[in-house]
């Protein structure tokens, strides 16, 4: 598993200097080979975030809470994202969305 670790640290590192080609494909390379690696999940949707494509972000943020459904940052998270794909849309359901995520997030702290 550290090996993991060891490519998500270098990939982190990638999203540091901006390039997010490089970290996508990073980030894609370690939850194909562990789906449950949260980090990595969170990571993509912050930089799916920053390349525009809130789809995706949500997708990876969602799944960041279903892997680990007790963890309150998780939650944060996702707020932030769907937060952020509504300035990128102003889609009015994602603030509605953000506001269910940091609530449930604070019920849980």
């Amino acid at each position: 598993m550290s090996d993991l670790h060891d490519r998500y640290n270098a990939v982190e590192k990638e999203i540091d200097a901006e390039n997010f080609e490089e970290a996508i494909a990073g980030l894609t390379s370690i939850v194909e080979e562990d789906p449950a690696f949260v980090l990595a999940h969170l990571a993509l949707a912050r930089v799916y975030t920053k390349t525009g494509q809130h789809d995706l972000a949500i997708q990876h943020a969602e799944k960041a809470c279903e892997l680990e459904p007790d963890d309150s940052f998780n939650f944060t998270a996702l707020s932030v994202t769907y937060q952020r794909a509504w300035a990128g849309t102003q889609d009015q359901q994602y603030i509605t969305k953000a506001e269910e995520a940091m609530a449930k997030a604070h019920s849980m702290g």
